[in-house]
């Protein structure tokens, strides 16, 4: 019988984030052991329920040491990511030998002791299992992929849609291509190219016809070509200053010919001749609340999107601007997820459901992205935080923001939550009984994910940047110290 180790253990590290990411973020998020992985995670549209599925089709057998996932921040201390490592090395070196090795990584983790988090994970691995053991490994569309990545590896593909609904799909393609390997049919390398960039391809939008939907064409027009067995674009995490931050392209082949390098330079001229188009452009918080107030409802909400503030890249999730104004502008009908401030939640429970308090929300973490709100409001619900996403992106996965609290100001209901989470799914306001349908103003702290969900529900959708959260769009803001100069937009147009 054919044994395979899967395994799971994701970051994506803003390094510019004064949070830091410890082993209590992971079990904040995800941290599961043994059968636990499976236990929580068949049944949901993730990369190990794609892994375990084709495992139990193909009759063979999976050891699941550990799954980890925190939600984006600062590093990853050493203290976490030995022990998450260890946990894989372990099971490698106590209950194989095994035949292959299916992980799931995000591609843009970086760690309190070294920049390529996922390039040092697979160093390790290979100390304990060879080279000889094929290695498939699924990433992130904004993974920052180095060549350390690409030469411990045997085949490495990346999503390709954002929102990223095809987590699934892409790791039943991994696997696919491990059976082949296992096989004798193919022997899989990778190629990777990046370029004088540090952003690019629209950012990986793939909601609509841009720059990222037409070089994922081009890639997908070379599997037609002899020997190319899968290929990927990815469009770089901007807030990590490592020295290969930035798009890349990645074409797996089958053995070592120089071509599948050259087709991938050639992707990447594309990704390089498209660097200025965007299908996205912010709004400023002023005139997003101008269009929110004429909100009617019908047809749906209009939704707007907190870009500057989204802890899925990073953000603190307490910054204060856009809700500030949607208060200060009395807007009505209208809902907002999710303000991270636990001891505004503790303040909630402690008065209990239907009681009058007076709150400082949010701006706790770093004030100079939005002082504290003082507010005065209705407790409107009480919840432990604990639901199921229903999609599309990452269905079925259970989620765990602890105690969470829903305060009513004027007219607005806002979610105070204990965990930082970003608001891509409905459940997020449904959990505590919000009707995202009859709302005429819907917010939430997301910058592209929110869309699978709440576009088809939204009369309108406004992104805003008012510049007020660590995931503005403003790069030149920062310091970045590591990343290889020059780059584009820093210095190159």
């Amino acid at each position: 019988m054919i044994r395979v180790l899967i395994a799971g253990f994701k970051h994506e590290t803003n390094t510019f984030s004064d949070m830091p990411t410890d082993l209590d973020s992971y079990k904040t998020r995800a941290l599961l052991y043994g059968d636990d992985v499976a236990k929580n995670l068949r049944g949901t549209k993730t990369e190990p329920a794609a892994f375990l599925d084709f495992c139990e089709a193909e009759g063979w057998q999976a050891v699941t040491p550990i799954y980890g996932d925190a939600s984006p921040g600062g590093p990853v201390s050493q203290l976490a990511f030995d022990h998450m490592a260890s946990a894989i090395t372990d099971a490698a070196a106590d209950q194989g030998p095994f035949d292959a090795v299916l992980l799931s990584l995000h591609g843009a983790m970086v760690c309190e002791h070294t920049d390529d988090g996922e390039g040092e994970l697979l160093d390790r691995l290979r100390a304990v299992i060879g080279t000889a053991v094929p290695v498939a490994i699924t990433l992130d569309l904004h993974a920052n992929v180095t060549d350390r990545m690409a030469a411990l590896s045997d085949v490495m593909i990346a999503y390709r849609t954002y929102p990223h609904i095809d987590q699934y799909e892409i790791a039943t393609q991994a696997a696919e291509l491990i059976k082949r390997t296992l096989a004798g049919e193919i022997r899989p390398t990778n190629s990777v190219v990046r370029g004088q960039m540090m952003e690019g391809v629209d950012s990986g939008r793939t909601t609509s016809p841009g720059p990222m939907t037409e070089v994922l064409h081009s890639a997908d027009q070379l599997l037609t070509q002899s020997g190319v067995l899968a290929t990927s674009v990815c469009a770089g995490f901007a807030k990590a200053d490592t020295h290969d931050t930035g798009p890349s392209v990645i074409v797996v082949g089958d053995g070592t010919d120089p071509r599948f390098a050259a087709m991938a330079e050639k992707l990447m001229a594309q990704v390089w001749e498209s660097r200025h188009r965007r299908t996205v452009q912010t709004v400023p918080i002023g005139a997003a609340i101008n269009r929110a107030g004429m909100a009617s409802g019908i047809g749906g909400p209009v939704v707007l999107a907190d870009f500057a503030d989204n802890p899925g890249g990073g953000g603190y999730g307490d910054a204060t601007g856009l809700l500030g104004a949607m208060i200060e502008a009395d807007l009505q009908d209208a809902a907002f997820a999710t303000i991270y401030d636990p001891a505004a939640a503790q303040i909630c429970w402690e008065n209990g459901l239907g009681a009058i308090v007076h709150l400082n929300l949010g701006g706790k973490i770093e004030p100079r992205y939005g002082a504290p709100l003082s507010v005065r409001g209705k407790v409107q619900a009480l919840t432990r935080g604990r639901f199921a996403l229903k999609g599309p992106m990452a269905a079925g996965l259970r989620v765990d923001m602890g105690q969470t609290a829903v305060l009513r100001v004027g007219g607005i209901d806002i979610v105070i939550v204990s965990g930082r989470f970003q608001a891509h799914d409905i459940m997020y306001f449904q959990h505590a009984r919000i009707d995202v349908t009859t709302k005429k103003v819907i917010a939430v702290k997301s910058s592209q994910h929110f869309r699978a969900a709440f576009e088809p529900l939204a009369a309108e959708v406004i992104v805003v940047d008012g510049g007020g959260g660590l995931t503005s769009g403003n790069y030149k803001a920062l310091t970045y110290t590591k990343l290889r100069r020059p780059v584009f937009p820093l210095d190159l147009d």
